[in-house]
């Protein structure tokens, strides 16, 4: 029987606050892009990781789990990447769409790390599959994106 052990709190913590800094970093893409079916795709996928996140909370709080907050160092340091490219790049568009797509591979990755946890209950299980199916979606969807430039 899976169980809902510390650490795959500790998991569901950390991907929670990469959902987080996924949420701040699509933002900050959709207020330094011009192109409007580029701002519709980046505000969509603040609301999506937005959602997400309140999947996360409820499902942690759901197995009486601590609810860290907050974003990390790494995705700060993301986010400052991407506003000083978009300063600089001549084709900011392109900076910020191929930088999406390095951050939603990243994601996938690290879904998929979670998911390999042998103890996850089935509602996690499930909640989590789903939003990575999401991801996966939405990368088609960034790459006929590219097209558009």
């Amino acid at each position: 029987m899976s169980t809902y052990t510390k650490e795959v709190g500790e998991k569901l913590n950390d991907l929670l606050e990469k959902t987080y800094d996924a949420e701040k970093g699509f933002k900050t893409a959709a207020q330094n892009i011009e192109h409007a079916s580029l701002k519709s795709y980046f505000n969509q996928k603040v609301q999506e990781r937005y959602n997400f996140g309140h999947e996360l909370k409820t499902e942690i709080k759901a197995f009486n789990q601590d609810i860290d907050k907050g974003g990390s160092v790494t995705g700060a340091v993301h986010r400052a990447w991407m506003d000083l490219k978009s300063l600089f790049s001549r084709d900011n568009e392109e900076s910020m769409l191929e930088e999406a797509i390095r951050g939603e591979k990243a994601s996938i990755e690290e879904y998929n790390e979670v998911l390999n946890e042998t103890s996850l209950p089935a509602s996690t299980k499930s909640i989590l599959t789903i939003q990575k199916n999401t991801i996966i979606n939405g990368l088609s969807n960034i790459k006929s994106l590219e097209d558009l430039r």
